[in-house]
């Protein structure tokens, strides 16, 4: 099981899409300790790239200033469902995610995450995740 730390890393989308496209890379951020996750995405005006919250199964987008895409990851990567959220709203919770992407709304879409896609997560080597 990985352990994941707070951070900077890199999303990569289209590595397993079979169409021939190529892999785009994505500026992360991690959100691993309680204190992050909470934090979140509140007080920001917007994100470049998106953020990853983990563990996570559920978010809410109230004291949010702009509406977000959220991704929910199972534990292999793979996106489970995709969303759109509007500020002041609270999302269900995905009784298999152990992940969850953010992103300004629209991103994901652009970027090709969809339902079926899996994604690859890298954390900068100086918040690589421990293996255990």
């Amino acid at each position: 099981m990985r352990t994941w730390r707070d951070g900077d890393g890199t999303l990569t989308v289209g590595t397993d899409s079979g169409t021939g496209e190529r892999a785009r890379g994505v500026p992360l951020r991690i959100a691993a300790s309680y204190r992050a996750r909470t934090k979140g995405l509140l007080g920001r005006d917007g994100i470049e790239g998106a953020m990853m919250l983990t563990p996570c199964g559920s978010v809410h987008t109230f004291r949010m200033r702009f509406p977000i895409d959220v991704a929910y990851l199972d534990r292999t990567f793979t996106v489970l469902a995709v969303t759109t959220m509007k500020p002041g709203r609270l999302g269900l919770p995905r009784l298999r995610a152990r992940h969850v992407v953010e992103a300004e709304a629209g991103a994901l879409e652009r970027w090709g995450v969809r339902p079926g896609v899996r994604l690859e997560l890298k954390a900068a080597s100086a918040t690589a995740p421990e293996t255990g």
